[in-house]
């Protein structure tokens, strides 16, 4: 039985790594009410350091960012120490692990806020079910338009954010840009329809996501900074007409600033947008010249044969990783996985659901 390519280390100007696979940020919600990570965090982490690379679940600039229950945040001195741990507790393993820096933008609640309205590029609604709130199920809200000196708080709040990542002991950062929240909000015409220098063209509407990588930038090497796009997504009521044009744009223009990966939501399980058909890595390759990670629905086959074609260097695994903590073994080896489609404990308190999932071949796994 041959290994493949996706158990082959990694090395670029900035990685090291001894696989191709990638732990995708998943939001879990064990950071509590105050949003400091804790030991369980640590934990959950170093289950899932068989990857050659971990990346933290969405974490939140700022107060004004949240939009989720639970979910840590990176403001704080509280929260600095709290990343401490998980990032102490993974240096043996010799796994870098990167931050994923979160803005919710409009995909929030006025519950989140003291009763202010959640901000966005522009006062456009999220058409959707409900949004979960300390207080309940609740609809969408429409959203405040951040002012143009807001905006330049919130560049401000990144930097401050990768400051803390990095006191915090972290690898790098990544800038989540990806899956409807703040700066998918104005990278897209769906939901950016400011006419000011931040709406409109392409470039324009690019350029608070510009912003953004220059400030933390300011804070960390090219080499140590990602970027997640999402071109074919459609979650948190995304999806635009010229999205071809606005994600080759954007990939062009990450391809000059930062020099770490780019990690695309290409939506290989799905096959199409929308709007039109789906954007593949392959578009991305001659665009994007460094490190790319795919990412959505991948299986062992698909991920080895994205990279073998040269199209991706790197395959983040989601879903799978929760139930399966030691997937890189069980990939490697053709092993059963665990089924991941009981979602019940997936956001819950508490170890159950989250770190409880034994690796095969331990007792514990016997039994179950």
């Amino acid at each position: 039985m041959s290994a493949g390519i996706l158990f082959e280390p990694y090395r670029s100007a900035s990685l090291n790594l001894k696989n191709r696979i990638v732990l995708a940020p998943m939001t879990r919600g064990r950071a509590g009410r105050e949003r400091v990570p804790n030991d369980l965090m640590a934990e959950y982490y170093h289950q899932r350091s068989a990857a050659g690379l971990l990346i933290t679940e969405a974490t939140v600039i700022s107060q004004q960012g949240i939009g989720w229950i639970d979910s840590p945040g990176i403001y704080t001195d509280e929260m600095v120490e709290g990343w401490r741990k998980v990032t102490h507790r993974l240096k043996p393993t010799g796994t870098p692990i990167f931050l994923q820096l979160w803005h919710c933008g409009r995909a929030s609640h006025s519950d989140f806020h003291n009763g202010e309205l959640p901000v966005s590029a522009s006062a456009v609604k999220l058409n959707g079910d409900h949004i979960h709130t300390p207080l309940g199920n609740k609809p969408y809200e429409t959203p405040r338009a951040l002012s143009l000196e807001e905006i330049k708080a919130t560049v401000a709040d990144y930097r401050e954010a990768a400051r803390n990542a990095k006191e915090a002991g972290f690898s790098g950062v990544e800038v989540h840009g990806a899956n409807g929240y703040l700066i998918n909000q104005f990278l897209e015409s769906r939901t950016n329809l400011r006419e000011d220098h931040y709406g409109g063209s392409v470039e324009n509407r690019f350029r608070f996501f510009r912003e953004v990588i220059e400030a933390i930038l300011e804070v960390w090497a090219p080499e140590q900074v990602g970027a997640r796009i999402s071109p074919n997504g459609v979650f948190n009521d995304m999806g635009s007409d010229d999205f071809r044009e606005t994600y080759l744009y954007a990939a062009q223009e990450l391809n000059k600033l930062i020099k770490g990966y780019l990690h695309i939501m290409d939506g290989l399980a799905f096959g199409f947008h929308e709007r039109g058909e789906a954007m593949t890595l392959a578009e991305f390759r001659p665009v994007y010249q460094g490190t790319i990670i795919g990412n959505c629905g991948y299986t062992k086959e698909t991920a080895e044969q994205r990279i073998s074609e040269g199209n991706a260097d790197l395959i983040a695994f989601g879903r799978p990783f929760i139930t399966n903590p030691d997937l890189p073994e069980r990939l490697k080896n053709d092993l059963p996985l665990n089924p991941a489609d009981d979602m019940s404990l997936w956001y819950t308190p508490g170890p159950e659901g989250y770190t409880d999932y034994a690796p095969i071949g331990s007792p514990a796994s016997a039994e179950a």
